[in-house]
């Protein structure tokens, strides 16, 4: 019988948090009684929830533990116990396991969204015993590295970004705040349930902490018109946007599609939107000309009402706060406050989402877990688990993995180290060549996927040896090209003065709505503008432009054959050897040293012709001294090459 990798203590750097462990474990004795029958009906007329609406796969309880079926020699965990059920039943012969350095390239980009550096990668590649693997595998997860590279998914979902959007796109100055307490919540491992707590009602759950209280900033991180005529419409749409987000990012619903009637397939009514809408209503406010901010309770609820067709204008019944009906199969009700008390309405949503009746929650983030390392989730929507969502292609094994979620008290860390130390994840890839499954549903091989802009970003300033290791702190402007600047009104666009601020993670960088950083905006990252759960991967000729010409590049790519160059008197096959274990994480070929060692010596002739100033070359930084500058201006002409290789932008 395989055996599972064992629960480990979740890490944590977040002292004031720890308060949230006696909050969970005490069911939040401080709140109303949750069993408490549901609010009296009120005037709306809505279609009731069905035995058929029930029986949905995204709305059954979580099917209890199973016996995986018969094992394969080769797995090392129940993950791949159900996937190779899949092969048999489709007929499949799994890759076989990917060689070393594959699987610790992968490995480190999937954890750290950095490459390996060469002395790692010598270590790992000698260590790959079970217990060795899993204890490199904690060494990433414990890395710094980790939280900045896994809050950008997170931060992708909501919808973050330091400025309003639209036409004056005002920067929010405190937005970042949030941004580092999102990295420094997944560097400690805060448990799932308490991640989503401090997000809808850190502000009520822990009144005197500030860091409690940054991490609302993920209701009210949209876009927004601040100085919009009507301050009602702002603080309708801003409602909205608010309840369709927590809807689709903690729920998986759509619900944002009920603002103006029924859901056209799900069964979520208009009153269920408004419903839910309510829970919030209290703890959001809008003031012309200020950026919205935090949560905050008002001390008195307003009324809220389902709004007819969804018009600003047009208030109609009189609506409760409550639970999605069809998220919501127990009817837990959102309980009335005493007089003069806080409304306790975020509280009690923070309470159900990780009740143990709702499936949703659960289901939801181990799908997206899963995507962030195989590139589509179990249900390819993961926003989406409605009628015309995407029903997953293991469904047991997403059941099991929820299970297994809540088991090991929500920690992020184990699941993701459950899932890259499964023999499923450690396969080669197929490079999409397998006619029986071209879209690698069924996993018989490790599917191929594109670096984001940011990792693409970082991956280049690490192998050059320039990326900083500053942390935190307010977003940094690095140089735009000119004809960006030029779009921009006019400050909006100031660069950091300090030089070494440029070289930070790209997690750092300044987020603006209506301009993205160049080599961020041609590798699809969203605009912000709204929730993103799974980004486009397009291919385009800007990208190849961008890799070869850009400053950004040229400037890697020299100091990149600086490190390489440094204390050498010729470029040989060591220097070429170096530079595919930064770049590659492996060794070249005889015939690959072969093909750089021409490259070089034919681009040394053309550059020893054109007879160019200094000035005029691509010189590595710093220069070799004791190299002709025809010679470096070659080796940093091959780094460049070398950065617009298929085999840097992607994983195998």
């Amino acid at each position: 019988m395989i055996q599972e990798s064992p629960a480990r203590p979740a890490t944590r750097r977040l002292p004031p948090l720890e308060m949230l462990l006696g909050w969970f474990i005490a069911g939040v004795a401080f709140l109303p009684n949750m069993s408490a029958a549901a609010p009296p009906a009120v005037d709306v007329t809505e279609t009731p929830i069905s035995a058929v609406d029930r029986d949905h796969w995204a709305f059954r309880p979580l099917r209890p533990a199973v016996t995986p079926p018969a094992q394969q020699a080769s797995a090392r965990n129940t993950i791949d116990c159900w996937i190779a059920h899949q092969w048999r039943t489709h007929k499949l012969r799994p890759a076989r396991p990917a060689a070393p350095h594959t699987y610790f390239r992968r490995l480190s980009y999937d954890l750290r969204g950095l490459p390996p550096t060469p002395h790692e990668l010598e270590t790992w590649s000698g260590r790959n015993e079970a217990d060795a693997v899993d204890r490199v595998v904690d060494q990433m997860l414990a890395s710094p590295a980790y939280g900045e590279y896994a809050a950008q998914h997170w931060l992708d979902l909501a919808r973050f970004a330091e400025t309003d959007g639209f036409e004056h796109d005002l920067i929010r100055k405190q937005a970042w705040r949030y941004r580092d307490w999102v990295i420094d919540a997944l560097n400690a491992d805060l448990p799932y349930d308490q991640f989503m707590a401090l997000q809808v009602a850190g502000d009520e759950l822990l009144p005197a902490n500030d860091q409690a209280r940054i991490a609302t900033a993920f209701c009210l991180s949209g876009p927004d018109m601040p100085d919009i005529n009507s301050q009602q419409e702002r603080l309708h749409n801003v409602l909205n946007e608010l309840t369709s987000t927590i809807g689709s990012v903690l729920l998986g619903l759509q619900i944002g599609c009920a603002q103006c009637h029924d859901h056209k397939y799900d069964p979520i009514s208009q009153a269920d939107f408004y419903r839910f809408r309510a829970i919030f209503e209290p703890a959001v406010a809008v003031k012309r000309n200020q950026s919205l901010s935090l949560l905050s309770e008002r001390e008195t609820p307003p009324i809220s009402h389902l709004m007819l067709r969804g018009d600003w204008r047009r208030p109609g019944p009189v609506v409760l706060p409550a639970f999605p009906r069809i998220a919501n199969p127990a009817a837990i009700a959102v309980p009335q406050p005493a007089p003069g008390a806080s409304s306790g309405r975020r509280l009690a949503l923070s309470r159900w989402l990780a009740d143990p009746a709702n499936p949703l929650t659960s289901r939801v983030m181990v799908n997206r877990i899963w995507q962030s390392h195989f590139g589509q989730g179990l249900s390819r929507t993961p926003s989406d688990f409605g009628t015309i969502g995407d029903p997953p292609s293991h469904p047991v094994l997403l059941d099991w993995l929820a299970t297994e979620f809540v088991k090991r008290q929500w920690s992020v860390k184990q699941l993701r180290r459950i899932i890259v130390t499964s023999a499923t994840y450690r396969q080669a890839g197929h490079d999409g060549k397998s006619a029986a499954d071209p879209e690698h549903v069924w996993l018989a091989g490790f599917p191929r996927r594109r670096l984001s802009g940011e990792a693409l970003r970082d991956a280049m300033l690490a192998t050059s040896g320039s990326l900083s290791s500053a942390r935190g702190g307010p977003g940094i402007m690095a140089p735009l090209p000119p004809e960006l600047l030029q779009t921009l009104l006019k400050n909006q666009w100031k660069v950091s003065p300090r030089q070494a601020d440029h070289y930070r993670r790209s997690i750092y960088l300044f987020a603006r709505r209506n301009l993205r950083y160049p080599i961020f905006d041609a590798f699809d990252r969203p605009d912000g503008n709204a929730s993103c759960s799974r980004r486009s991967q397009s291919t385009t000729a800007p990208q190849s432009l961008l890799l070869l010409n850009s400053r950004f590049s040229l400037d890697a790519a020299r100091r990149l054959a600086g490190v390489l160059l440094r204390d050498r008197s010729q470029v040989d096959a060591a220097c070429f050897q170096a530079l595919f274990r930064r770049i590659y994480s492996r060794a070249a070929t005889p015939a690959e040293v072969k093909l750089l060692a021409t490259f070089h010596d034919r681009q040394t002739m053309l550059l020893q012709t054109a007879n160019r100033a200094p000035s005029q070359l691509a010189l590595p930084i710093p220069r070799p001294t004791e190299l002709s500058l025809a010679s470096a201006a070659a080796f940093s002409d091959l780094c460049l090459a070398a950065f617009n290789t298929n085999e840097f932008l992607y994983l195998d």
